[in-house]
């Protein structure tokens, strides 16, 4: 898959009614009415619009997933996004501290998987919880506010619950030791 340039901007406009933005770690981000997702050439022109702010990262390659973990997400039924019935969203920007880019890729790859981070705790939300990933540090320094990721989820209303013990789970892992800054962004569709 090429790289996907992806735009989170929050202000008046956008198909997700911004329904709260709250601090785990670190500063949070200014509360606005409306996120739009924008993708590619979409995304791109995005930066110079005026809004509340703009997150950006690409969707590129699963960085950290093995091909067994890949399959194993499959044969759960890794829902994509849009779903019709996915009616609720959560955005939650991290950025992780020095100590962690400072580990290897395969130290980070183990700090993750003694955690749990992708079996059991990720594949257990499956298929109820659609997720995707964008990095943002192959963006540069030019990004502002800074985060490493942005990670998108999707979810029907009635999922909400399994959605939080989610997090709850990947915030009680070893990995999360680590993050020195996160925002949790609620979000309902307003339209498609």
């Amino acid at each position: 898959m090429p790289p996907l340039l992806v735009c989170f901007c929050a202000g008046s406009n956008g198909s997700w009614q911004v329904d709260s933005v709250t601090a785990i770690k670190g500063e949070s981000l200014p509360l606005a009415e409306r996120l739009a997702v924008l993708e590619g050439a979409e995304a791109a022109s995005a930066r110079e619009a005026v809004t509340s702010w703009n997150l950006r990262g690409v969707v590129s390659s699963l960085k950290y997933a093995t091909r067994e973990e890949i399959n194993l997400m499959a044969a759960k039924g890794q829902p994509g996004l849009n779903r019709p019935s996915a009616h609720r969203a959560a955005l939650i920007p991290i950025r992780k501290t020095p100590a962690w880019w400072a580990l290897a890729q395969d130290e980070r790859r183990d700090i993750m998987t003694r955690g749990g981070h992708i079996a059991p705790i990720g594949t257990a939300a499956l298929p109820a919880i659609a997720r995707r990933l964008h990095h943002c540090r192959e963006l540069g320094t030019v990004e502002e506010p800074p985060f490493d990721f942005l990670t998108w989820f999707e979810y029907s209303a009635e999922d909400e619950p399994v959605f939080d013990t989610l997090l709850a789970n990947l915030r009680a892992t070893p990995e999360w030791e680590y993050v020195d800054r996160e925002v949790e962004v609620r979000l309902t569709r307003v339209s498609n």
